[in-house]
């Protein structure tokens, strides 16, 4: 459990943990107000039910003669009167608390989607490929929720366990044995609940976890390949896989959501159970009815009446956080992870990019890219060529500063490539992949791509990409609609718009990552030509399998093995 809130506390910042130590500090208030509610009626009926109770009570006397009752019928209207002031006052105040609850732990979700998203961002390119976008996606939408429902489980039970307290003193103090059976009773059945209902529940929560995150692959693996599954009339197979994913799924929260009311109604089945117990016990002790120690008795139904639903609500909170400790677990880790803190010192290139033996490796020992050396002077045309699994890619990588080489160094006119200039390096470059994702916008939107909007410049990038005289004579201009991925496009419309994209920040180097590859061969000697012309005062650097797309590059290195041929 130490462990458990060490992880809750590094997650939440100073801001959160000052509202959760004022809560707790709320809650023990609010205890002591529910202490009191329970507390007073019992002189209440006392006074109700015999007046000469008023005046051999020292307190009630005092009250009587500093306010002067005239009778005693007057005294009882008006304490009966301020007992239901101070009830609604009460539930005004419990409202109140709840309301603060909620806020405190529905409101984490958006903090802690944010920073989830912001972690992810800001992770390096080399982490990233390691991850699994579905699993990301996951967190943000269900685990930063699940997150919020496990710390309003938690104060839900911290606040209880001190109206449990405060009650509890309250019942000692007017009979402590009777108070210790029932704490006996209580405490049993706790353990009892504890290691049947409560085991179930955490495994119920790993079977969540599991079939969610096998939910979510299925799911966004299917949509992002819906016209091959299509194609391949894998509809079937794919149900079925999701189907299992699905139900167990649902099959462990129905386990969750049934076991949850287990306690409540074992609790309630106890509470009953124990004052007919303690009426019969004192029936059988004094062998007479019980009207001489109704007052005591009321006292404890009143008791457990707010004692009972107090364990529920602890055994539920106990409950959703073993459910729910996975999603701690998974945002624990995903915001302990550091993110990159790069920099922005200006960097300038006149001359000469300068790869001095780098070497890169995935996995420990096996290297992609050993000993790389190479001059491009600033204007240059250079292409990589190889085959795939070459390193071809991953060198490029290396240039525009995705990846660190793990020997050597890339330096821009003597100046080292390092966490302090990159961003600046970054933004001198215009990428243009293979596989070019559009988002459901506009055309203008994706061209800027989160930078701000500029209508002349984005009309010149698809002016130079030779697309904005197709867009504003068959469609809406920049303001076309382009589709998830773009699929309302071409292939080699979608291209020029991923060419206007890497134009529209108008970079110093230009850089193809098999950017035609997937075109035809006539598009693609149309697109190349528009590439050269767009870039006779930039630096290009090329990927390419077919020799036609690099004929005017002026160097050309062939890669095999890691290594420059």
């Amino acid at each position: 459990m130490t462990h458990f809130f060490t992880k809750l506390l590094s997650i939440l910042t100073l801001h959160d943990k000052r509202f959760l130590f004022a809560l707790i500090f709320i809650s023990i208030a609010v205890s002591l107000i529910e202490m009191v509610g329970v507390s007073a009626i019992l002189p209440f009926i006392n006074i109700a039910s015999n007046f000469d109770n008023i005046h051999s009570n020292s307190y009630t006397e005092q009250i009587y003669t500093f306010f002067q009752f005239k009778n005693d019928v007057d005294f009882v209207i008006t304490v009966g009167i301020a007992l239901l002031i101070f009830y609604c006052l009460r539930s005004l105040l419990n409202l109140g608390y709840f309301y603060l609850l909620a806020k405190f732990s529905k409101g984490r979700y958006h903090l802690i989607a944010y920073r989830l998203f912001e972690n992810y961002l800001g992770m390096s390119y080399r982490s990233f490929i390691d991850k699994n976008s579905a699993d990301l996606s996951k967190s943000i939408i269900n685990e930063a929720h699940n997150m919020t429902t496990l710390i309003s489980g938690l104060l839900l039970m911290l606040s209880e366990i001190f109206v449990v307290m405060f009650i509890y003193a309250i019942m000692l103090y007017i009979n402590w044995k009777i108070t210790l059976l029932i704490s006996t009773i209580l405490l049993i059945n706790a353990v009892f609940l504890a290691l049947t209902v409560s085991r179930s529940i955490k495994k119920a929560g790993i079977s969540r976890e599991e079939h969610q995150k096998k939910f979510f692959e299925i799911i966004q693996g299917s949509l992002g390949n819906f016209k091959m599954m299509k194609l391949t009339s894998t509809t079937e197979s794919i149900l079925e896989k999701f189907n299992h994913a699905s139900a167990g799924y649902a099959h462990a929260n129905i386990r969750n959501e049934t076991l949850t009311h287990f306690p409540r109604l074992f609790l309630e089945t106890l509470g009953f159970g124990i004052i007919i117990f303690m009426i019969i016990y004192l029936v059988n002790k004094y062998q007479s009815d019980i009207s001489g120690a109704l007052a005591l008795i009321s006292m404890f139904v009143l008791g457990l009446y707010r004692l009972m639903p107090s364990a529920n609500r602890i055994l539920s909170g106990y409950n959703q956080i073993l459910f729910y400790k996975s999603s701690l677990d998974i945002i624990h880790n995903d915001l302990m992870y550091d993110a990159e803190k790069l920099q922005n010192d200006p960097i300038e290139f006149k001359q000469i990019l300068q790869l001095d033996r780098i070497s890169f490796e995935y996995d420990d020992n096996k290297p992609v890219l050993e000993n790389i050396s190479l001059t491009i002077h600033k204007g240059d045309k250079v292409a990589f060529i190889g085959e795939s699994g070459s390193g071809k890619s991953t060198l490029v990588d290396l240039i525009i500063g995705l990846y660190r080489p793990q020997k050597g160094s890339i330096s821009v006119d003597g100046i080292t490539l390092n966490e302090n200039n990159i961003k600046s390096w970054r933004n001198k470059i215009g990428y243009i992949p293979q596989n070019i994702y559009l988002f459901d916008s506009t055309v203008a939107q994706n061209v800027a791509f989160g930078k701000p909007i500029n209508d002349d410049k984005i009309k010149e990038a698809l002016r130079q990409a030779n697309i904005l005289e197709f867009l504003e004579t068959h469609h809406e201009g920049i303001n076309t609609h382009v589709g998830e991925g773009g699929v309302k496009l071409s292939g080699g419309q979608r291209q020029r718009i991923a060419i206007a994209r890497a134009l529209y920040g108008n970079p110093e180097i230009l850089v193809l990552d098999e950017a035609t590859s997937a075109l035809d061969s006539d598009t693609e000697a149309k697109i190349m030509e528009e590439i050269y012309k767009i870039s006779e005062d930039k630096t290009l650097i090329i990927i390419a399998h077919r020799l036609s797309t690099i004929e005017r590059c002026e160097r050309c290195y062939a890669l095999k093995n890691g290594a420059i041929q």
